[in-house]
């Protein structure tokens, strides 16, 4: 059995170019659809977060129409319900990367908020990186690479091929023009390789140890992958 720290968001918002507050929080999908795939492959997780504050659901991501229907919906929010991990966060601050055998960080537009700008999140990716462990990110979550780069703005995710969530999807979206930044972007100036699939179609991106999805629809083959490296 192998123990894996879901690293999320601590925040129910996120602050638009205006300054008004989206709400926001972690998207369900991408929490649910690896959290069943690992439990019921016997595994542990062990949810962190800033803080230790317990995460927010994105409301919208709990709609019948992005889940594939009422069945998916209700699918999904039992899984959040059972999901006593979700209720007794640790801290980032607590966490000793030697304790786990995996890292991986669920989207929502939460972490473009917070884990983007968290330097004890930064240190946890560098560390889970270089350690040759499984991590996974998938949707917006690759924002928390951002807090990855040092003060000359040198990252070691530079060079990588990884996907995430983008332009094309958040103007879709509707937020695109709302933005304070977009992700594809800021991945783009970091210095990735950034590979962009269809529009909302399930897209992974392996190179080494990263394992990188585009979107809700990524997380449940982003989470074969990872059961693949363990």
């Amino acid at each position: 059995m192998a123990k894996i720290l879901f690293v999320m968001t601590g925040v129910d918002h996120w602050t638009l170019a205006d300054g008004t507050q989206h709400p926001t929080g972690f998207w369900a999908e991408e929490f649910a659809a690896p959290y069943e795939a690992l439990t019921e492959a016997g595994h542990e997780i062990v949810v962190a977060t800033p803080g230790g504050v317990t995460p927010t659901v994105d409301h919208g991501s709990l709609a019948p129409e992005v889940n594939g229907g009422p069945e998916g919906a209700e699918k999904v929010a039992a899984t959040l319900r059972k999901a006593t991990e979700l209720r007794s966060p640790i801290t980032l601050t607590e966490v000793d990367l030697a304790d786990y055998d995996a890292v991986y960080y669920p989207g929502g537009h939460g972490p473009m908020e917070d884990l983007a700008v968290s330097t004890d999140s930064g240190q946890l990716l560098n560390a889970a990186l270089a350690s040759g462990k499984p991590l996974g990110v998938v949707c917006h979550a690759p924002a928390a690479l951002l807090a990855t780069a040092d003060a000359d703005g040198n990252s070691p995710f530079a060079g990588y091929r990884l996907t995430g969530f983008t332009n094309a999807e958040e103007t879709q979206a509707g937020l695109a023009d709302k933005a304070k930044w977009l992700l594809q972007d800021r991945l783009v100036a970091l210095g990735a390789d950034f590979q962009e699939g269809e529009p909302w179609a399930p897209h992974v991106e392996v190179d080494r140890n990263l394992i990188t999805g585009q979107n809700p629809a990524s997380s449940a083959p982003l989470a074969a992958e990872l059961l693949k490296a363990l």
